[in-house]
């Protein structure tokens, strides 16, 4: 799958700006605060349905301006059109796909897979289980619909369950208890699956990593991704051990009215050569680590969806030492199509470049100049 164009009306500081994409290679250009991460922000907003760095949509908006608009065209076996037209007047965003609405984002999801690689991700390797768990479930809920609608949910019902906690609190009557029990066994059960998917993913997902690793740092450390999950359980029966530990929950859940065991409080532990990354992983560590995740999840979603996804990587070379910057370049020759933005492109001589590569430089005012090649 490529993306052969995109256009920006009032996105950021992009007033009106038309891209034309080649298969290869795309370096993006350009200073800090000039719109290089904007142009990825809009290629995610065409895949996923919203904004990679931001939950509000009016944030988005060129300022003094009132609606934007993105429209991208992609090609695999047929070419879709997609269009995004949002208004923070009315706060309210329009996905559209061949013309026709989608009102679903879970419709969407997986069906232009795409792979964002920035310094955000750091907080995925150094920060909270949270982190981890969020980065899980966006690579498979990209491969699978049925663990996504599994997913959904799941959230919706820790919703439900946490009113009822909080009205039983208040002096519920039996109805209430009654409710419960009912949206507890329904915990239970999407819990359950969502384990199973995830330990059948890591299964697979950590042969991926281990090759993506090996390319960058050549053998010399072995990665390894392992799940955390109800308590630490390791047995067979989830259902019976989940259930189980709501009933052991059960007072604290009612004193506190927040849900306290399930795939929502699990983690995954990174280690590199059986050591904790998080706790004891040099900065480097955790920086190849990153972007191995990434690499990972492009070539097991490729396999996965038979779809080549999107790359797009976000001022990341800038905090990789000579090395590994260089075996990441290298490593990109495998990707297809990918979007790479880069501040000064005189500082990374050392970069791997095709022919067939793209360099789009973008100035203050806007402005996006084309050239192949270097």
């Amino acid at each position: 799958m490529t993306l052969s164009s995109i256009s920006l009306k009032n996105v950021r500081k992009h007033a009106d700006v038309q891209i034309q994409f080649a298969d290869k290679l795309h370096y993006i250009v350009g200073g800090n605060g000039q719109g290089k991460t904007t142009i990825l922000e809009s290629v995610y907003y065409l895949c996923t349905t919203k904004s990679s760095s931001t939950k509000t949509d009016s944030d988005v908006v060129t300022f003094g301006e009132n609606t934007l608009e993105i429209l991208g065209e992609f090609h695999d076996r047929t070419k879709d059109r997609v269009q995004i037209i949002y208004s923070s007047l009315e706060g309210k965003k329009n996905y559209m796909l061949n013309g026709k609405v989608v009102s679903r984002n879970s419709d969407v999801i997986g069906k232009f897979p795409v792979v964002l690689l920035s310094p955000t991700d750091h907080s995925i390797t150094m920060g909270t289980p949270g982190e981890r768990r969020r980065f899980v479930d966006s690579v498979i809920s990209q491969a699978s619909s049925t663990y996504l609608e599994i997913l959904l949910e799941y959230n919706r019902t820790l919703r439900q369950r946490s009113v009822l906690l909080s009205r039983i609190k208040e002096g519920g009557n039996k109805e209430n208890y009654d409710e419960l029990e009912a949206w507890t066994q329904k915990l239970v059960n999407n819990g359950a699956e969502l384990i199973k998917h995830r330990i059948e993913f890591l299964y697979v997902f950590n042969e991926y990593m281990t090759g993506s690793y090996n390319r960058i740092m050549q053998n010399n450390e072995i990665p390894e991704i392992s799940y955390f999950f109800l308590d630490g359980y390791t047995g067979e029966n989830l259902e019976e051990r989940f259930s189980n530990l709501l009933k052991e929950k059960k007072e604290e859940e009612l004193r506190r009215t927040i849900n306290l065991a399930g795939p929502h409080r699990d983690d995954f532990i990174f280690e590199i050569n059986n050591v904790n990354l998080r706790t004891f992983g040099s900065q480097g560590q955790h920086k190849t680590f990153q972007v191995a995740l990434r690499f990972a999840e492009f070539f097991y979603l490729k396999d996965i969806k038979d779809k080549t996804p999107l790359f797009l990587l976000d001022d990341v070379f800038s905090e990789l030492d000579a090395d590994r910057a260089i075996k990441i370049s290298e490593y990109l020759g495998e990707v297809g199509q990918a979007f790479v933005t880069l501040t000064d492109l005189n500082n990374f001589s050392f970069l791997k470049t095709g022919e067939e590569d793209k360099i789009i430089e973008v100035n203050n005012s806007g402005g996006i100049k084309y050239a192949r090649g270097f």
